[in-house]
């Protein structure tokens, strides 16, 4: 299947509904991790060219934006969906691929991070040269920590003083990749596979952390006992 993947601008407003729809049906099923939007600040983001779209054949197929903070010195590839018609195309990989070149170029002295409980997008953001990082690495601005307020698990969040949640942090530092690239050539496929192996131990060290495991057994707890409550 064919897509087009762009930088949207002010020609892809009449998409910012059924993006701000997917991303919320999205964030229902996972439960967490997904920021809620209104159709105008998707149209600020593309007008600003800072987003990007994927198209099939005039149909929105997936999406991803921009988001910039303590003036420029932290970036993020926020807000990656796929419309469920267009899953299992590798098609998030590409927006994401995406999206990373435009920050790269916007902003090539950023360090981008994002946090997310997703395993296939810890993948993708490994491949692209993230590395697994506590919260005190990432932005300290505000304006950031007040998005997970829409997460059913930010109260996790604000009771860990915002060290810990289910999220997991990541973070590409520009300067620390050209040293390292400097200093050695990479075996391409070697390296990735090498940096996926590290990051998948990296999660099975954070898992076995027993503060996390006492906060996923409370919130399983009370799911059960939801369940439990409506199913009677």
């Amino acid at each position: 299947m064919e897509f087009q993947i762009l930088v949207a601008d002010s020609s892809h407003y009449s998409y910012s509904e059924v993006i701000c729809d997917t991303i919320a049906e999205a964030a229902k099923a996972r439960g967490t991790g997904i920021a809620k939007r209104e159709p105008s600040y998707v149209k600020g983001k593309m007008e600003e060219g800072k987003a990007i779209i994927a198209l099939q054949d005039g149909n929105f197929a997936g999406f991803c934006y921009i988001e910039t903070w303590e003036h420029g010195k932290y970036a993020a590839n926020s807000g990656l969906i796929v419309s469920p018609n267009y899953r299992k195309h590798g098609l998030a990989k590409k927006i994401k691929a995406k999206a990373f070149e435009l920050s790269r170029k916007k902003f090539p002295e950023a360090k981008l991070f994002g946090i997310t409980t997703s395993l296939p997008v810890m993948k993708i953001n490994s491949e692209l040269g993230y590395k697994p990082v506590t919260f005190s690495e990432l932005t300290e601005d505000e304006e950031f920590w007040a998005g997970c307020q829409s997460c059913p698990n930010f109260d996790v969040l604000t009771r860990n003083q915002r060290k810990l949640c289910l999220c997991t942090g990541m973070l590409y530092d520009p300067s620390k990749e050209k040293k390292e690239t400097e200093k050695k050539p990479k075996i391409e496929e070697e390296s990735l596979n090498l940096r996926w192996q590290q990051y998948k131990a990296h999660l099975r060290k954070r898992n076995n952390n027993p503060l996390l495991q006492k906060i996923k057994e409370r919130i399983f707890g009370k799911a059960v006992k939801v369940l439990a409550w409506t199913k009677s």
